[in-house]
């Protein structure tokens, strides 16, 4: 067994730890909230029909019973129908899903695009103080905003003044792919934001100490160029910072979609798990949760063998 086989197991035995743990908490966590489900279908039944509804769920059971229970079907594939639609629960997901897959992608590709190029830049003029401060305070500003305050100015701007977007109204990209881009932009930018003033510290910072290394002066006295020098010796050191940077990214987008989809309208994994939350659906928020909390354990995993790989000096 090599060393990154073993360390690839040792992930794998912690991450499945980790999603029992999410498991449990989210199933305690849910059935914590005030209400439950025959309070949405029968808000304002007699007892009868609300004992009747907590039988045919099984949720007059014990919890533990209902926790074993839902877990062994879990295992086995089987994620159960949604108490409020009755449809199997995998199959809303094979729907929604790839609506959030599709989001997080575009904002992630514009985070690491945008925000790289802004934090390489700042970082290879910082002798210049207006470019490095402008540099600086954009990444700031951009890692401030909260998303649901910028989704609400962007929602108010472009449907109040009309700018040639789509607001409100989710096209996918098979009825009108030039629809779709406009329905996509807004959300995907507002998802963005944060990414992109991330990756511009990370980017800056890890820029920044590759430049005070006595290799780079070496390179500066042998005649090479900035441009020779930032793809030589620059972009090979700071790649272990952005995978790191880009995993995290990932995670975070994947749970911010859950605020994007429900301001926008985007009928994806996020708004399907608030819709959950509000009817007290929980064999779909315990699917839901338990999916993004894998999505995060298996993109931190990814971060430790590929940072593995990049520098053999960490498999030791």
């Amino acid at each position: 067994m090599t060393q990154l086989t073993a360390i690839l197991l040792s992930r794998l035995a912690s991450a499945c730890l980790t999603l029992f743990g999410v498991a449990v908490i989210v199933f305690a966590a849910i059935r914590a909230l005030p209400g439950d489900i025959t309070s949405v279908l029968a808000p304002r039944g007699p007892a009868t029909l609300r004992a009747e509804i907590i039988e045919k769920f099984g949720l007059d059971q014990p919890a533990p019973v209902q926790f074993a229970k839902w877990l062994g079907a879990a295992l086995r594939g089987d994620f159960g129908n949604s108490l409020i639609t009755q449809e199997p629960i995998l199959d809303t997901l094979a729907a929604r899903l790839p609506v959030t897959l599709e989001l997080t992608g575009i904002a992630l590709a514009m985070s690491l695009l945008v925000g790289s190029w802004l934090g390489i830049s700042s970082a290879m003029h910082h002798q210049r103080a207006l470019g490095a401060g402008i540099g600086n305070v954009v990444s700031s500003l951009l890692m401030s905003i909260p998303d649901f305050v910028l989704g609400s100015m962007l929602l108010y701007l472009f449907s109040r003044y009309g700018l040639g977007l789509t607001v409100g109204q989710w096209v996918g990209p098979g009825q009108d792919f030039v629809g779709h881009l406009r329905a996509v932009v807004l959300p995907a930018f507002t998802l963005s934001v944060l990414g992109i003033g991330l990756f511009a510290v990370t980017a800056r910072n890890a820029v920044l100490a590759v430049l005070s290394q006595d290799f780079i002066g070496t390179a500066v006295s042998r005649g090479m160029t900035p441009m020779q020098i930032l793809r030589h010796h620059i972009l090979r050191n700071i790649a272990i910072p952005m995978v790191t940077t880009f995993t995290l990214c990932a995670g975070y987008m994947v749970g911010g979609a859950v605020i994007v989809e429900t301001l926008f309208s985007i009928p994806g994994l996020g708004r399907m798990l608030i819709q959950a939350v509000l009817n007290r659906d929980y064999p779909t928020i315990q699917v839901a949760v338990l999916l993004i909390a894998a999505f995060i354990v298996i993109m931190n995993m990814c971060a430790d063998v590929l940072n593995r790989m990049i520098d053999p000096r960490l498999r030791k």
